[in-house]
């Protein structure tokens, strides 16, 4: 391992490579079903926008004590590829059974179980990119990941358009035609990854004295940011409200995802040159932008701007965030960490999306949205007050 990290000119390693084809893979597969879920629960279950809030809310929160622990072990083990293979193959096969829902619980448990192979997979694969890379080449090689990833969610949406306009909008059709792309990433999982030895044999100790002031710090932003940033199916449910047809959802996700793809790598380079910080203040600042104009658009036309600039903010701040998180962390510890941030973000999902809905189906969604930009706008300028510049 020693060696082979010495000698490494190139962020783009094997590992690198191949966790971002199975992120394109099962995000093809999560995304082909994921824009069409609210609409799904809406329309044809009938289900009202606070149990939509609830599905998203229980789907991304009760899982996440799982990212602490599959963290942790998978430092102690020191196998990440293992974590890595049971969570993507959970995802993988539930999810197909979105086609079998005849009830709005049934989502709820398909969306949960799906999740918790994300619990299970998240923070061991963070963890693997950053032992599987230099430290210089964090920012592009969680933001090649990132757009990877996002590429999948491109052609997701662009599938479940296709699949809806030719099979007179059969959402089960396109929820079960979903498992395909999720076993392709299983096999470049089984084919491909390999975990990264430790240089030194050592006994995994872990405390919280291990995360910094600095960490804890930025940990509180998030934690501020993500109680406003509620589940992307509002976001949805409101271009459907405005007067966008069903079979146009898809492709509006589409245009998103393409902006996302589109930033997630030169935002991760920018980062190595300028910072972290000053790269998710940005971001964060498109996101209260974002939210503010969908609390008052009432345009079809504008829904495309909208969601073409909330593309540029999940670019500047996915990858960023992550690789920010590596820059103050050990490397023996970084699984544990990198758990703990996930399940700080997944437990504040909680309260958002209750939140979110809560707000919209009592005051409407103007009152809903500008709350979201709020808590952003708020998370922005702590970032900028009480988080020291990184050293770029």
């Amino acid at each position: 391992m020693k060696k082979q990290k010495e000698g490494l000119d190139s962020f783009l390693t094997r590992n690198i490579l191949i966790l971002g084809l199975v992120s394109l893979f099962t995000d093809l597969s999560t995304e082909m079903s994921y824009s069409l879920i609210p609409i799904f629960l809406k329309d044809v279950l009938k289900a009202q926008p606070v149990f939509i809030g609830l599905v998203e809310a229980v789907a991304e929160s009760t899982a996440s004590i799982l990212k602490t622990f599959s963290g942790y072990i998978s430092d102690r083990l020191r196998k990440r590829k293992l974590f890595i293979f049971i969570g993507y193959t959970l995802s993988a096969f539930v999810k197909p059974l979105l086609a079998l829902a005849t009830q709005a619980w049934h989502i709820l448990i398909v969306r949960f179980a799906d999740r918790f192979g994300k619990g299970i997979r998240t923070a061991p694969r963070d963890a693997l990119i950053a032992e599987s890379t230099k430290e210089e080449f964090y920012g592009r090689s969680y933001g090649f990941h990132r757009a990877m990833d996002t590429m999948g969610a491109v052609l997701g949406p662009f599938l479940a358009f296709l699949i809806l306009s030719f099979s007179r909008q059969n959402f089960r059709l396109v929820f079960a035609l979903a498992f395909i792309p999720g076993v392709i990433a299983i096999l470049f999982i089984v084919l491909g990854v390999k975990d990264i030895g430790s240089e030194t044999k050592k006994v995994f100790k872990f405390s919280f004295k291990e995360v910094t002031p600095q960490l804890w710090r930025l940990f509180l932003v998030i934690i501020i940011f993500t109680l406003g940033n509620s589940s992307d199916a509002f976001l949805i449910l409101r271009a459907r409200e405005i007067g966008l047809s069903v079979n146009l959802i898809p492709i509006l996700w589409l245009v998103f995802n393409i902006s996302y793809f589109l930033w997630s790598y030169p935002a991760g380079v920018l980062s190595d040159h300028i910072g972290r910080k000053k790269t998710i203040i940005f971001g964060f600042l498109i996101y209260t932008l974002t939210y503010a104009l969908l609390a008052y658009n009432k345009s079809i036309s504008l829904l495309w701007f909208i969601f073409g600039i909330y593309g540029l903010y999940y670019g500047f701040t996915e990858g960023n965030l992550r690789a920010f998180v590596a820059d103050l962390t050990a490397s023996e510890h970084r699984g544990t960490i990198f758990g703990i941030y996930h399940t700080l973000v997944g437990i504040t999902l909680l309260p958002a999306n209750l939140m979110m809905g809560y707000l919209w189906q009592k005051f409407g969604f103007n009152i809903a949205l500008l709350v979201g930009a709020g808590l952003s706008l708020l998370a922005a300028i702590l970032l900028a007050v009480v988080i020291k510049p990184d050293k770029r």
